[in-house]
């Protein structure tokens, strides 16, 4: 077996036994973080050395493919950045940091393996591996004034993400038992003729999808996100609100490209309501908002609500679309998340009264804040603009005029939450409080971010120009 097809896994793998032992050990802090980051530096290396590799592994059930390879460097890379923004995990207890750098890292070598599934039970195996390491990581925060959140988050998120596994597996039964096949590559001949045929398989393929619009956060498994990303620590709500997204665009692309470019019909008109109910019910909840993780919570819902617009597409600028806009999205997320860590330095949340006059404590962050939320709405020339931009053209192209017209009048409105989060930042007040001082690593951080959302956006063709090449391979 070549080596190099595997090789992100293998490096997620060992990372993960690593810092298994390193638990049970007494490990000093900075060693063990230095560590960590220093394996999950080598995790993107990996992935980045394997991209161009083809080929299958376990009986052709697990693909691995520029499509998947481009999703690992997504997934490694968020990683890297997630333990990089939480330096000295400043809201978990001390206890549970070594234990909470090994479960982060089982649940990204989990969505890794989701990329390449192209097999329904393992799949299924991956999509769990993922979540039942979160379902352990998300109580793990500083006892204080928001103990009673923190169990709230981790009870909801084990009984929503239980339900929507339950269905998931309900509906993949419903598929098997229809197509007598659990392999993608065999389902592809088979699902539209039998959508036409049989109206069960159009139920069987909903339920089926409830778990990845788990991870999504869409309507209709969207209810989880707000309180958990609220009770979350603010290193583990940044973690939540960006990785597991884009394993799940990865797997919708996987299984929307196996109509093949034909239109599915009331499994369509099925997924279009999902993407309308979640981009009108995020952007509204997200208005009334003071606490930011909870206003990028429904923020989230109503980005997925744009990413189903473009899957609904159905063809290669559709697909190129998703992967784009998925992989900008992160990097705004991750910007907030970044500004939130930092501002609330002892692990408490944030809320638009806290960032008052940030600007004066912190020109860094008040910058970096104001560029991830213009990217968010969709500003130039961030890549949230040219992300919504080629979501319009795919579904113009489409003919998709109803979904246009809802998407704009949306991302009009989200404007006004994002803009509120700048106001806020570079409000004038008389006492701004304590300069909040970043150390070099944390401020190259910040300018790295910046300069991501900036270029991305600047020159989206070669990066479009990659997607295509990846949805290649699908189509």
């Amino acid at each position: 077996m070549n080596m190099l097809i595997f090789l992100p896994e293998l490096a997620l793998m060992t990372m993960a036994l690593v810092l298994f032992f390193a638990s049970l050990a007494s490990w000093d802090f900075k060693r063990l973080y230095g560590l960590t980051l220093a394996m999950s530096a080598t995790a993107v290396v990996c992935a980045v050395a394997s991209w161009g590799q083809e080929g299958t592994l376990f009986f052709g059930a697990y693909r691995v493919d520029a499509f998947s390879q481009l999703f690992k460097i997504f997934i490694t890379m968020g990683l890297f950045v997630v333990l990089a923004m939480g330096e000295g995990l400043s809201g978990i207890e001390k206890r549970l940091q070594p234990e909470y750098f090994f479960f982060v890292t089982v649940s990204s070598t989990g969505l890794v393996f989701l990329t390449s599934a192209v097999e329904l039970i393992t799949i299924f195996i991956s999509l769990e591996v993922s979540s039942f390491a979160l379902y352990v990581v998300i109580p793990f925060r500083k006892a204080g004034a928001q103990h009673r959140e923190q169990m709230e988050a981790g009870i909801k998120y084990v009984l929503f993400g239980a339900l929507s596994s339950g269905i998931s597996l309900f509906g993949m039964s419903y598929v098997f038992g229809l197509a007598h096949t659990t392999y993608l590559s065999e389902l592809a001949t088979v699902v539209p003729g039998l959508l036409t045929s049989s109206p069960m398989l159009i139920v069987g393929l909903v339920m089926m999808l409830a778990g990845f619009f788990f991870k999504l956060a869409m309507f209709p498994m969207h209810f989880w996100a707000p309180d958990v990303y609220q009770g979350a620590a603010n290193e583990t709500a940044g973690f939540v609100a960006t990785i597991p997204k884009a394993a799940a665009v990865a797997l919708l692309i996987r299984f929307i490209s196996l109509a093949g470019g034909v239109d599915l019909g009331d499994f369509n008109w099925i997924l279009a309501a999902f993407a309308v109910f979640s981009m009108v019910l995020g952007n509204l909840s997200a208005l009334v908002q003071e606490d930011v993780k909870r206003l990028l919570a429904y923020s989230s819902i109503a980005h997925a609500g744009y990413v189903m617009v473009a899957l609904l597409c159905v063809n290669l600028l559709g697909f190129s679309t998703a992967i784009y806009y998925i992989a900008g999205y992160m990097m705004m997320n991750l910007a907030c998340f970044y500004v939130v860590y930092h501002v609330g330095q002892d692990g408490e949340n944030v809320t638009l009264d806290n960032l008052a006059g940030l600007y004066k404590r912190s020109p860094l962050l008040a910058l970096v804040l104001a560029v991830g939320a213009f990217g968010m709405a969709g500003i130039p020339p961030t890549v949230g603009f040219f992300g919504k931009f080629f979501v319009f053209t795919a579904a113009i192209q489409k003919s998709l005029y109803a979904l246009v017209i809802i998407t704009v009048i949306n991302a009009g409105i989200s404007a006004f939450y994002y803009l509120k989060l700048v106001r806020a930042a570079y409000s004038p007040v008389k006492n701004p409080g304590e300069t909040l001082t970043l150390g070099k690593p944390a401020s190259l951080l910040g300018v790295a971010l910046m300069a991501a959302i900036l270029l991305v956006g600047i020159f989206p063709q070669f990066f479009m120009e990659v997607a295509e090449k990846a949805v290649g391979t699908l189509m």
